[in-house]
């Protein structure tokens, strides 16, 4: 898809140097096309409560001078905030009378949209929603666009923010979508129950990073005994079990542990510190990471089983697969997408048994056909399934 105008209304703020799908995706399909990724306003709320952030600080700047507020980021690509506030209506108890002042920031933020859309002299804009299900559910009536995208990647109705008035929100918006995008095969069954046209595409990593023939060990891993079970990511113990971890270091008190990242409090409290075979490295740089899943035999991502965790695609598992480790991870809805190229277990006793096999079996076979799944990830094999999905549409 090519010479295509798209707008892009995205939770994850431009300005604020935290990655998302959304910003990857907006990239990439600036590659072949005007976009204008759209952050969400300034709400009444956030600037009482959080004005010393920055991303208040940004806002606020962008409210006393509005020429700010459309900046030209790249080639074809521009990021626009809003020089408007909002008002806070999540408190409200009524999903009533909250849709009803919800109604009306959408009309707000929308005529703002519009604005920038005209300056830009878009045409036939294609909008892109990246589950905002507040700001963005009527945008389809107040911008009109000649298709109307709702992005899922994330089970955000167990958020707290979001789960008050989303039970029925978010139905009530994937039903208006015309195409409902979702990167898990578990977001996808929910959103076909609203909307016939509701596809996994699958997520990207940049794999590029990840090549395993460019990559050199992380010089803190040499001297760590072998075979290496590795991870790499936040280590939260409302994402990852812990039990796994653990389970796993005294039944195989001769493979190593090593777990690179910062530590939520479970964490640093937990009997892992006082294990002889499991190693901490702490934060390291992104950049630096594919060096140290170079070093690992094994790669692991040891996922807890709650609502907000069924349907993760974690990123890191095409990084494993990208760099041709034998992986292994908790077995979930999501995780059946990969079920021909990781090692899947349901619980603590099932993840020795894929420990074992994935060192009995481990050969240069599996590692190269590891690194073709991992690489058919990226973030333009995702992209070209959206445009493929969107031009097959009729509405």
């Amino acid at each position: 898809m090519k010479n295509r105008d798209i707008v892009v209304v995205g939770i994850q703020p431009w300005d604020i140097e935290i990655g998302s799908n959304c910003k990857d995706i907006a990239r990439e399909m600036s590659k072949n096309n005007r976009v204008l990724y759209v952050n969400a306003p300034l709400d009444q709320k956030s600037m009482l409560k959080e004005k010393d952030s920055q991303k208040v600080k940004n806002r606020l700047e962008v409210l006393n001078d509005p020429s700010k507020a459309l900046q030209k980021i790249g080639d074809n690509f521009w990021a626009y905030t809003p020089p408007i506030t909002i008002w806070s209506a999540n408190f409200l108890p009524w999903t009533s009378l909250f849709s009803f002042f919800n109604k009306r920031n959408n009309k707000k933020f929308a005529t703002s949209i519009n604005q920038a859309v005209k300056e830009l002299g878009f045409k036939d804009i294609i909008l892109f929603n990246d589950q905002h299900m507040f700001l963005g559910h009527y945008l389809k009536e107040f911008i009109a666009p000649s298709l109307y995208i709702y992005y899922i990647r994330d089970n955000l109705q167990n958020v707290k923010y979001w789960n008050k008035h989303g039970h029925s929100i978010e139905p009530s918006l994937i039903k208006k979508a015309d195409l409902v995008f979702t990167n898990s095969l578990l977001y996808e069954e929910y959103a076909q129950k609203y909307n016939k046209n509701s596809y996994m595409v699958g997520q990207g990593c940049d794999t590029e990073l990840f090549r395993d023939e460019i990559v050199e060990v992380a010089e803190e891993l040499k001297d760590i005994k072998k075979p290496i079970l590795g991870y790499v990511g936040f280590l939260s113990s409302k994402r990852l079990d812990i039990e796994v971890i653990s389970h796993i270091a005294k039944e195989r008190p001769n493979i190593s542990i090593v777990l690179v990242g910062p530590e939520d409090d479970a964490f640093k409290a937990s009997e892992l510190h006082q294990m002889d075979n499991v190693v901490f490295l702490g934060s390291k740089p992104p950049e630096s990471l594919a060096t140290y899943i170079k070093g690992f035999d094994i790669a692991i991502n040891p996922q807890r089983l709650t609502k907000a965790t069924l349907g993760n695609y974690p990123r890191k598992i095409d990084e494993y697969l990208a760099m041709g480790k034998a992986t292994l991870a908790t077995k979930t809805r999501a995780m059946e997408y990969f079920k021909d190229a990781v090692y899947l277990a349901e619980n603590k006793e099932g993840y020795i048994d894929i420990v074992d096999l994935a060192i009995k079996e481990d050969s240069d076979v599996l590692r190269k056909k590891r690194m073709d799944v991992g690489h058919s990830h990226g973030w333009s094999d995702c992209v070209q399934t959206m445009y493929k999905l969107i031009e097959n549409f009729k509405k």
